[in-house]
Parts: structure tokens; sequence; C-alpha cells
């Protein structure tokens, strides 16, 4: 199987990059929330978001840093950042697989998921 990467976009603290592969068998379904997504938590309630009709988001297993968006048929979907200032930029996923990775920022306790 040939696998085929396109170059990375990011929005805040994601890293989207399309990918020619299957999400992985072990991957957990996310389920929306008020109609949304939400692929990166803000601090102060700014998440970045997608639509929870336009796209189906996945978390790994056994690595909180590592998810997968599927941008359904369509026009696909957009992440969106909830804030009505000093806002990121939407970000068209038109419709495939695309796997998302976070930024991650170190703590006493260790790392964990960077925020806005």
């Amino acid at each position: 199987m040939k696998i085929v990467t396109y170059l990375p976009s990011f929005q805040g603290e994601l890293m989207v990059r399309r990918i020619d592969e299957e999400i992985p068998a072990t991957a957990r379904a996310v389920p929306p929330i008020a109609g949304y997504h939400i692929v990166a938590h803000s601090e102060t309630g700014h998440h970045h978001v997608i639509d929870g009709v336009k796209a189906e988001v996945y978390e790994a297993a056994d690595d909180e840093f590592i998810g997968w968006i599927k941008s359904l048929g369509g026009d696909g979907a957009e992440i969106t950042h909830q804030r009505g200032f000093d806002t990121h930029e939407a970000l068209h996923l038109p419709p495939g697989i695309y796997e998302i990775r976070r930024q991650r920022e170190y703590t006493a306790e260790g790392f964990r998921r960077a925020a806005d």
C-alpha cells in the first residue's frame, strides 16, 4: 500500500495533515458536544471546534496528543476558533481523513496538552 502524506496545516496548538490511511481500529470515537467536536480545548472556553454533522473525530487509545478527523462528503468541514477577537483563521478540510497532533507543554507533573 502506498502512503501519501500532505503538507501539514496549523491552527493554534494543532497540527493537521491529510493522510491516505485508515483511522486505526483501536481509536475511539469522540461524541460531539452541543453539535461540535472540540479538537483543542481552551482554558478560557475559546475552543477549536469542528461541526459534529460534517465530521467525525477519533482519539488514539494510548496517546492524548494524537487524534483523527474524518471530514465527510459535500464541502467538507472547517475547524473554527470560538473567540470573537484575535481568532485563528478557519481551517477548511475537504472530505478525507486527517491526523491531528496537539502541542504539548511541560508541567511539574509531566507533559499535558497545550491550551490557549
